[in-house]
């Protein structure tokens, strides 16, 4: 039987488990600070892809100016890309790019031609545009709550903001009770680009509202001749240092790229301006006078252009074309993968007639 000293000790560990316990819900249940509008940043992943990406897949530029990196490996691997890993395997990376090779030569001679690579490059920047049209369908729910198949820009600033960490709730009675928001500056400057954005996304008659193929638009500008002029505007302006509207190889190269702290970075910077400087002269300079105009770097811009893609298959079958006989040899391919898949195959030439 429990003696009563025992049973008083029993009974205070209970009393102080309880009062722990209560002291958690008190915390928890408390009510939010209705002053603050910033909470903990949604781990939604609709509502955290609602921002027009900087990286538009199968395009050559970035939405901020920069070229893609990744360009050659995205027009090249389409939907295969992300199989061609670091880490991989090289075997079965071998393997794979032995079944693209083979998809790319349609009329199997055992090599690759510009014009194949052209028709194999448009069909896999058309497979990165169907891409960007699924994922649109599902960001469009996102942000039309009430399922009516229209956004205004107030719904899709509700969402945006919820994103960036905000109270939904709270920004949603402020704006509809059109209250003052507390926002910092680097997010209002967002706001107010994103804003200009919604507008020139918005096809006449313009009704401020966005359907789900406008809202395409409006995250995938490469989808719309309109809005390609809108982000052709947006480069110029962020380049154009005399505001002619027009580019010139300096203006073109002197992106900052940070602070050159040591050789190596120095090197970067270097390889950087280079690859900028051919690009400009080979490539977006068309007519060669030494002035990219909107209509150049439009037509450079617009990802289903049949010439620019003629063009990049040249350069593609350049880099690789050691025989010099203007086509591409799976040997050719394999050797050169890192720049085809972004994945470096070890012993290519030893294992590419016993697996092919």
């Amino acid at each position: 039987m429990m003696s009563r000293q025992a049973f008083l000790c029993s009974l205070g560990s209970l009393y102080l488990s309880l009062l722990f316990v209560f002291l958690l819900m008190d915390v928890y249940a408390r009510p939010a600070n209705n002053s603050a509008l910033k909470e903990k940043p949604a781990d939604n992943k609709d509502e955290n892809e609602i921002l027009p990406p900087d990286h538009l897949n199968g395009v050559k530029m970035e939405m901020d100016g920069h070229l893609n990196k990744e360009f050659h490996q995205e027009v090249f691997l389409g939907k295969e890309m992300e199989e061609f890993e670091e880490d991989s395997e090289p075997r079965k990376n071998r393997k794979k790019l032995m079944v693209i090779f083979s998809k790319v030569d349609i009329n199997n001679d055992k090599k690759i031609s510009a014009k194949e690579m052209q028709r194999w490059i448009m069909e896999k920047t058309d497979e990165h545009f169907q891409e960007a049209v699924e994922e649109n369908k599902m960001h469009f729910r996102a942000v039309d709550p009430d399922g009516d198949g229209h956004v205004s820009w107030d719904e899709y600033k509700i969402k945006f903001l919820a994103s960036k960490g905000f109270n939904e709730k709270e920004i949603a009675e402020k704006i509809k009770n059109n209250e003052e928001l507390k926002i910092d500056e680097e997010t209002q400057e967002v706001l107010d680009n994103l804003k200009d954005r919604w507008y020139q996304a918005d096809n006449p008659p313009p009704d401020l509202l966005l359907n789900e193929e406008e809202f395409l638009s409006f995250l995938h500008p490469e989808h719309s001749r309109g809005m390609l002029k809108f982000m052709v505007k947006e480069i110029i302006r962020d380049l154009d240092q005399d505001g002619d509207k027009k580019l010139t190889l300096s203006e073109f190269i002197s992106l900052p790229v940070g602070t050159v702290e040591n050789q190596q970075a120095q090197d970067i910077d270097d390889d950087w301006v280079k690859d900028r400087r051919k690009e400009f002269e080979e490539v977006i300079d068309a007519n060669h006078d030494g002035i990219v105009t909107m209509e150049e770097l439009e037509e450079y811009m617009d990802p289903m252009n049949e010439y620019n893609a003629l063009n990049e298959a040249k350069q593609m079958i350049a880099v690789a074309d050691e025989n010099q006989n203007h086509h591409l040899e799976l040997e050719e391919i394999l050797k050169y993968s890192e720049y085809f898949t972004g994945s470096k195959l070890m012993d290519y030439a030893r294992n590419v007639h016993e697996e092919f």
